[in-house]
Protein backbone atom coordinates (compact mmCIF):
# COMPACT_ATOMS: atom_id res chain seq x y z
CA UNK A 1 0.00 0.00 0.00
CA UNK A 2 1.80 3.56 -1.13
CA UNK A 3 2.05 5.96 1.61
CA UNK A 4 -0.79 8.38 0.13
CA UNK A 5 -3.59 5.63 0.18
CA UNK A 6 -2.28 5.09 3.82
CA UNK A 7 -2.97 8.51 4.65
CA UNK A 8 -6.01 8.86 3.10
CA UNK A 9 -7.37 5.11 4.71
CA UNK A 10 -6.20 6.74 8.30
CA UNK A 11 -7.87 10.12 7.42
CA UNK A 12 -11.09 8.46 6.97
CA UNK A 13 -11.10 6.17 10.31
CA UNK A 14 -10.19 9.34 12.18
CA UNK A 15 -13.14 11.20 10.24
CA UNK A 16 -15.40 8.17 10.80
CA UNK A 17 -14.36 7.99 14.79
CA UNK A 18 -15.27 11.89 15.12
CA UNK A 19 -18.56 11.39 13.27
CA UNK A 20 -19.84 8.57 15.47
CA UNK A 21 -18.68 10.94 18.68
CA UNK A 22 -20.56 13.88 17.28
CA UNK A 23 -23.65 10.97 16.32
CA UNK A 24 -23.35 9.89 19.98
CA UNK A 25 -23.97 13.18 21.06
CA UNK A 26 -26.57 14.67 19.27
CA UNK A 27 -28.40 11.34 20.06
CA UNK A 28 -28.01 12.40 23.52
CA UNK A 29 -29.46 15.93 23.16
CA UNK A 30 -32.60 14.31 21.51
CA UNK A 31 -33.34 11.77 24.09
CA UNK A 32 -35.59 12.93 27.24
CA UNK A 33 -34.42 11.60 30.61
CA UNK A 34 -36.29 9.18 32.59
CA UNK A 35 -38.47 10.82 35.59
CA UNK A 36 -38.08 8.75 38.28
CA UNK A 37 -38.67 9.10 42.44
CA UNK A 38 -40.06 12.07 43.64
CA UNK A 39 -37.33 13.41 46.07
CA UNK A 40 -34.42 15.67 46.34
CA UNK A 41 -30.41 15.19 46.10
CA UNK A 42 -30.02 12.39 44.19
CA UNK A 43 -26.85 9.97 45.35
CA UNK A 44 -26.26 7.21 43.26
CA UNK A 45 -23.38 4.38 43.32
CA UNK A 46 -22.84 1.46 41.36
CA UNK A 47 -21.62 -1.61 42.64
CA UNK A 48 -20.64 -4.36 40.53
CA UNK A 49 -24.22 -4.63 38.24
CA UNK A 50 -26.57 -3.18 41.20
CA UNK A 51 -27.11 0.86 41.18
CA UNK A 52 -27.53 1.72 45.16
CA UNK A 53 -29.21 5.16 45.91
CA UNK A 54 -29.80 7.06 48.86
CA UNK A 55 -31.99 9.37 49.98
CA UNK A 56 -34.06 11.23 52.85
CA UNK A 57 -37.38 9.68 53.77
CA UNK A 58 -39.50 8.82 56.28
CA UNK A 59 -37.47 11.09 59.27
CA UNK A 60 -34.24 9.41 58.24
CA UNK A 61 -32.42 7.81 55.46
CA UNK A 62 -33.73 5.07 53.03
CA UNK A 63 -31.56 3.23 50.69
CA UNK A 64 -32.97 1.24 47.26
CA UNK A 65 -30.82 -0.84 45.20
CA UNK A 66 -31.65 -2.09 41.78
CA UNK A 67 -30.51 -3.29 37.99
CA UNK A 68 -30.57 0.00 36.67
CA UNK A 69 -31.05 3.87 37.39
CA UNK A 70 -34.35 3.76 35.90
CA UNK A 71 -35.44 0.90 38.40
CA UNK A 72 -34.68 2.78 41.39
CA UNK A 73 -38.21 4.22 41.55
CA UNK A 74 -39.58 0.22 41.51
CA UNK A 75 -37.29 -0.87 44.28
CA UNK A 76 -38.40 -1.33 47.74
CA UNK A 77 -36.45 1.52 49.99
CA UNK A 78 -35.04 0.16 53.09
CA UNK A 79 -34.77 2.68 55.84
CA UNK A 80 -31.25 2.18 57.37
CA UNK A 81 -31.44 5.17 59.71
CA UNK A 82 -33.99 7.50 61.89
CA UNK A 83 -33.89 10.38 63.41
CA UNK A 84 -34.35 8.89 66.97
CA UNK A 85 -32.77 11.77 68.51
CA UNK A 86 -34.94 14.42 67.02
CA UNK A 87 -32.10 15.93 65.46
CA UNK A 88 -34.19 17.98 63.13
CA UNK A 89 -34.28 18.47 59.00
CA UNK A 90 -32.19 15.82 57.02
CA UNK A 91 -30.73 16.54 54.10
CA UNK A 92 -29.10 15.47 51.01
CA UNK A 93 -27.37 12.23 52.01
CA UNK A 94 -24.42 11.00 50.01
CA UNK A 95 -23.47 7.46 49.48
CA UNK A 96 -19.91 6.06 49.12
CA UNK A 97 -17.53 3.22 50.15
CA UNK A 98 -13.94 2.97 51.26
CA UNK A 99 -11.90 0.04 52.42
CA UNK A 100 -15.09 -2.15 51.93
CA UNK A 101 -17.09 -0.34 54.14
CA UNK A 102 -20.14 2.46 53.10
CA UNK A 103 -20.14 5.68 54.23
CA UNK A 104 -23.74 7.81 53.90
CA UNK A 105 -22.96 11.68 55.25
CA UNK A 106 -25.99 13.98 55.86
CA UNK A 107 -26.75 16.99 57.00
CA UNK A 108 -29.17 17.04 60.03
CA UNK A 109 -30.38 20.03 62.32
CA UNK A 110 -32.58 22.67 62.39
CA UNK A 111 -31.89 25.92 61.14
CA UNK A 112 -28.53 27.52 62.13
CA UNK A 113 -27.93 24.07 64.21
CA UNK A 114 -27.41 22.03 60.85
CA UNK A 115 -24.11 20.26 60.53
CA UNK A 116 -22.56 16.98 58.82
CA UNK A 117 -23.17 13.63 60.04
CA UNK A 118 -21.80 10.10 59.45
CA UNK A 119 -23.09 6.48 59.55
CA UNK A 120 -21.54 3.60 58.09
CA UNK A 121 -21.98 -0.48 57.43
CA UNK A 122 -20.71 -3.40 55.84
CA UNK A 123 -23.79 -3.45 53.91
CA UNK A 124 -25.62 -1.19 51.03
CA UNK A 125 -28.78 -1.48 53.34
CA UNK A 126 -28.73 -2.82 56.74
CA UNK A 127 -26.29 -2.68 59.54
CA UNK A 128 -25.48 1.18 59.54
CA UNK A 129 -23.84 2.11 62.62
CA UNK A 130 -25.56 5.15 65.10
CA UNK A 131 -24.63 8.77 63.56
CA UNK A 132 -21.73 10.69 64.34
CA UNK A 133 -21.21 14.48 63.71
CA UNK A 134 -18.15 14.87 61.96
CA UNK A 135 -15.68 17.48 63.50
CA UNK A 136 -15.55 19.62 60.38
CA UNK A 137 -13.36 23.01 61.19
CA UNK A 138 -14.77 25.93 62.53
CA UNK A 139 -17.77 23.96 63.11
CA UNK A 140 -19.94 26.13 61.28
CA UNK A 141 -23.44 25.19 59.15
CA UNK A 142 -22.94 22.96 56.72
CA UNK A 143 -24.58 20.47 54.30
CA UNK A 144 -24.28 18.32 51.08
CA UNK A 145 -21.11 17.17 52.24
CA UNK A 146 -19.15 14.09 50.66
CA UNK A 147 -15.85 11.84 50.78
CA UNK A 148 -13.82 11.52 47.67
CA UNK A 149 -9.68 10.46 47.17
CA UNK A 150 -7.70 12.44 44.80
CA UNK A 151 -3.56 12.41 45.03
CA UNK A 152 -3.87 9.85 47.43
CA UNK A 153 -5.71 11.72 50.12
CA UNK A 154 -9.41 11.74 51.26
CA UNK A 155 -10.57 14.79 51.30
CA UNK A 156 -14.40 16.17 52.34
CA UNK A 157 -16.02 18.88 50.50
CA UNK A 158 -19.36 20.82 51.75
CA UNK A 159 -21.29 24.01 51.14
CA UNK A 160 -21.17 26.15 54.63
CA UNK A 161 -21.40 29.47 56.07
CA UNK A 162 -17.81 31.71 56.83
CA UNK A 163 -19.61 32.28 60.23
CA UNK A 164 -22.87 31.93 62.04
CA UNK A 165 -25.61 33.99 59.73
CA UNK A 166 -26.77 33.12 56.43
CA UNK A 167 -25.60 36.01 54.31
CA UNK A 168 -23.98 32.94 51.37
CA UNK A 169 -23.07 29.70 51.13
CA UNK A 170 -19.49 28.80 50.30
CA UNK A 171 -18.02 25.22 49.28
CA UNK A 172 -14.93 24.14 51.89
CA UNK A 173 -12.68 21.71 51.50
CA UNK A 174 -10.96 19.98 54.20
CA UNK A 175 -8.48 16.77 54.38
CA UNK A 176 -9.73 13.75 56.04
CA UNK A 177 -7.75 11.22 58.44
CA UNK A 178 -9.98 8.59 57.96
CA UNK A 179 -14.00 8.23 56.28
CA UNK A 180 -14.72 10.13 59.48
CA UNK A 181 -12.27 12.04 60.97
CA UNK A 182 -11.41 15.68 59.36
CA UNK A 183 -7.81 16.98 60.18
CA UNK A 184 -6.21 20.48 59.79
CA UNK A 185 -8.46 23.56 58.39
CA UNK A 186 -11.19 24.36 56.24
CA UNK A 187 -10.51 26.02 53.31
CA UNK A 188 -12.86 27.71 50.40
CA UNK A 189 -12.54 26.94 47.06
CA UNK A 190 -15.62 28.58 45.70
CA UNK A 191 -18.29 31.62 46.79
CA UNK A 192 -21.27 32.84 44.84
CA UNK A 193 -19.55 35.99 43.15
CA UNK A 194 -19.89 35.65 39.95
CA UNK A 195 -23.20 37.97 38.39
CA UNK A 196 -25.09 34.58 36.76
CA UNK A 197 -24.90 32.49 40.09
CA UNK A 198 -26.47 35.50 42.05
CA UNK A 199 -29.81 35.94 39.54
CA UNK A 200 -31.88 34.49 43.03
CA UNK A 201 -30.54 34.65 46.13
CA UNK A 202 -30.24 36.55 49.61
CA UNK A 203 -28.26 34.27 50.99
CA UNK A 204 -26.46 33.72 47.43
CA UNK A 205 -25.80 29.82 46.83
CA UNK A 206 -23.08 26.99 46.25
CA UNK A 207 -24.05 23.67 47.26
CA UNK A 208 -24.48 20.22 46.33
CA UNK A 209 -20.47 19.74 45.61
CA UNK A 210 -20.07 16.74 43.87
CA UNK A 211 -16.00 15.39 42.58
CA UNK A 212 -14.92 13.47 39.67
CA UNK A 213 -11.64 13.28 37.85
CA UNK A 214 -11.02 14.48 33.83
CA UNK A 215 -9.57 12.23 31.04
CA UNK A 216 -6.68 14.09 31.69
CA UNK A 217 -6.73 13.06 35.88
CA UNK A 218 -7.39 16.75 37.00
CA UNK A 219 -10.08 17.12 40.03
CA UNK A 220 -13.74 19.05 39.58
CA UNK A 221 -15.99 19.81 41.71
CA UNK A 222 -19.60 20.34 40.17
CA UNK A 223 -21.84 22.16 42.34
CA UNK A 224 -25.88 24.01 42.40
CA UNK A 225 -25.76 27.73 42.01
CA UNK A 226 -28.69 29.77 42.53
CA UNK A 227 -31.52 29.51 45.02
CA UNK A 228 -33.39 25.90 45.14
CA UNK A 229 -36.39 27.24 45.69
CA UNK A 230 -36.05 28.84 41.98
CA UNK A 231 -36.17 27.56 38.26
CA UNK A 232 -32.91 29.44 37.54
CA UNK A 233 -30.70 26.97 40.14
CA UNK A 234 -28.11 25.24 37.73
CA UNK A 235 -25.14 23.27 37.78
CA UNK A 236 -21.81 24.96 37.23
CA UNK A 237 -18.29 23.63 37.00
CA UNK A 238 -14.80 24.34 39.41
CA UNK A 239 -11.74 22.52 37.75
CA UNK A 240 -8.20 22.14 39.53
CA UNK A 241 -5.03 23.57 36.72
CA UNK A 242 -2.91 21.10 36.28
CA UNK A 243 -0.71 20.01 39.52
CA UNK A 244 -2.90 22.56 41.06
CA UNK A 245 -3.04 22.27 45.32
CA UNK A 246 -6.83 21.81 46.12
CA UNK A 247 -7.11 23.47 49.38
CA UNK A 248 -5.38 27.04 47.42
CA UNK A 249 -9.17 29.39 45.66
CA UNK A 250 -6.96 30.41 42.90
CA UNK A 251 -6.10 27.21 41.82
CA UNK A 252 -9.45 26.62 40.97
CA UNK A 253 -11.01 28.29 37.70
CA UNK A 254 -15.01 28.49 37.13
CA UNK A 255 -16.90 28.28 34.24
CA UNK A 256 -18.10 30.69 32.78
CA UNK A 257 -21.62 30.21 33.71
CA UNK A 258 -24.01 27.39 34.15
CA UNK A 259 -23.41 24.33 32.33
CA UNK A 260 -26.52 22.65 32.60
CA UNK A 261 -29.67 24.99 33.65
CA UNK A 262 -33.20 26.13 32.12
CA UNK A 263 -32.42 29.85 31.95
CA UNK A 264 -30.39 30.83 28.56
CA UNK A 265 -29.44 34.30 30.49
CA UNK A 266 -27.15 32.05 33.00
CA UNK A 267 -25.55 29.37 30.91
CA UNK A 268 -21.91 29.40 29.54
CA UNK A 269 -21.38 30.75 25.71
CA UNK A 270 -21.51 27.10 24.16
CA UNK A 271 -24.04 25.51 26.46
CA UNK A 272 -27.88 25.62 25.68
CA UNK A 273 -30.69 25.23 27.99
CA UNK A 274 -32.94 22.50 29.39
CA UNK A 275 -35.92 21.71 26.68
CA UNK A 276 -37.94 19.31 29.35
CA UNK A 277 -36.93 20.40 32.64
CA UNK A 278 -36.30 23.46 34.91
CA UNK A 279 -34.07 24.36 37.88
CA UNK A 280 -31.73 21.08 37.11
CA UNK A 281 -29.71 21.10 40.05
CA UNK A 282 -28.41 18.72 42.88
CA UNK A 283 -26.55 15.83 40.63
CA UNK A 284 -24.76 11.99 40.77
CA UNK A 285 -22.36 10.96 38.68
CA UNK A 286 -22.73 7.62 39.26
CA UNK A 287 -19.55 6.37 39.61
CA UNK A 288 -18.21 2.83 40.17
CA UNK A 289 -18.47 2.15 43.81
CA UNK A 290 -18.75 5.58 44.41
CA UNK A 291 -15.49 6.41 43.39
CA UNK A 292 -13.31 9.08 41.44
CA UNK A 293 -10.63 7.46 40.33
CA UNK A 294 -13.18 5.50 38.33
CA UNK A 295 -14.50 8.21 36.33
CA UNK A 296 -15.37 7.91 32.95
CA UNK A 297 -13.26 8.34 29.91
CA UNK A 298 -13.57 10.86 26.78
CA UNK A 299 -15.92 9.35 24.61
CA UNK A 300 -19.81 9.22 24.60
CA UNK A 301 -22.08 9.47 27.36
CA UNK A 302 -22.33 8.25 30.75
CA UNK A 303 -24.72 7.89 33.42
CA UNK A 304 -26.45 10.90 35.93
CA UNK A 305 -28.92 11.44 38.03
CA UNK A 306 -30.18 14.85 38.74
CA UNK A 307 -32.90 16.26 40.69
CA UNK A 308 -35.30 18.90 38.74
CA UNK A 309 -38.77 20.13 38.30
CA UNK A 310 -41.01 18.94 35.02
CA UNK A 311 -41.63 21.82 32.80
CA UNK A 312 -45.21 22.82 32.94
CA UNK A 313 -45.50 22.25 36.51
CA UNK A 314 -44.97 25.28 39.15
CA UNK A 315 -41.40 24.92 40.22
CA UNK A 316 -41.50 24.03 44.49
CA UNK A 317 -39.17 21.70 46.02
CA UNK A 318 -42.39 19.71 46.57
CA UNK A 319 -42.37 19.18 42.91
CA UNK A 320 -38.91 17.69 42.80
CA UNK A 321 -38.11 14.50 40.61
CA UNK A 322 -35.00 12.44 40.49
CA UNK A 323 -34.25 11.89 36.65
CA UNK A 324 -31.76 9.40 34.71
CA UNK A 325 -29.56 11.55 32.77
CA UNK A 326 -26.35 11.53 30.68
CA UNK A 327 -22.79 13.67 30.54
CA UNK A 328 -19.94 13.99 27.83
CA UNK A 329 -16.73 14.90 28.48
CA UNK A 330 -15.66 18.10 26.46
CA UNK A 331 -12.41 19.05 25.79
CA UNK A 332 -10.42 22.26 25.07
CA UNK A 333 -12.74 24.60 27.10
CA UNK A 334 -11.16 27.77 28.33
CA UNK A 335 -12.59 29.07 31.79
CA UNK A 336 -11.48 32.82 32.54
CA UNK A 337 -11.44 35.36 35.30
CA UNK A 338 -10.01 38.47 36.08
CA UNK A 339 -8.95 40.89 38.95
CA UNK A 340 -7.49 37.38 40.84
CA UNK A 341 -3.94 36.40 41.58
CA UNK A 342 -2.56 33.82 38.69
CA UNK A 343 -3.45 33.31 35.21
CA UNK A 344 -6.53 35.07 34.04
CA UNK A 345 -7.65 31.67 31.78
CA UNK A 346 -7.43 28.00 31.82
CA UNK A 347 -8.03 25.69 29.04
CA UNK A 348 -8.93 21.64 29.61
CA UNK A 349 -12.11 19.42 29.86
CA UNK A 350 -15.69 20.95 31.17
CA UNK A 351 -18.51 19.19 30.79
CA UNK A 352 -21.92 18.63 28.46
CA UNK A 353 -25.23 17.56 30.64
CA UNK A 354 -27.84 15.65 29.00
CA UNK A 355 -31.52 15.41 29.79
Amino acid sequence: MNLTRLLSRAAAVALSGVLAVVMTLSSAEQAQAEQTIRAADPSVIRVGSTYVSVQSAGGGIAVRQAPSTGALASATPRQVWSDSAGRGEVWAPEIVTDGGRYYIYFSAGRGSAHRMYVISSASPDSGYTGESQLALPDNKWAIDGTLFTFGGQRWFVWSGWAGDTNVEQNLYIARMSSPTAPTGARHVISQPRESWERVVGNPFINEGPEAIKDPNGQLHITYSANGSWSDQYCVADLRLRAGGDPTYVWDWYKSNGCLFGSSRATMMSGWDPTLYVNGPGHHSFVLLNGDINTSPPAGPRFPLMFHAVPKGTPYAWENRYWYTGTFAWWGNTTYSRANVPGPTADTGWSLKFFE
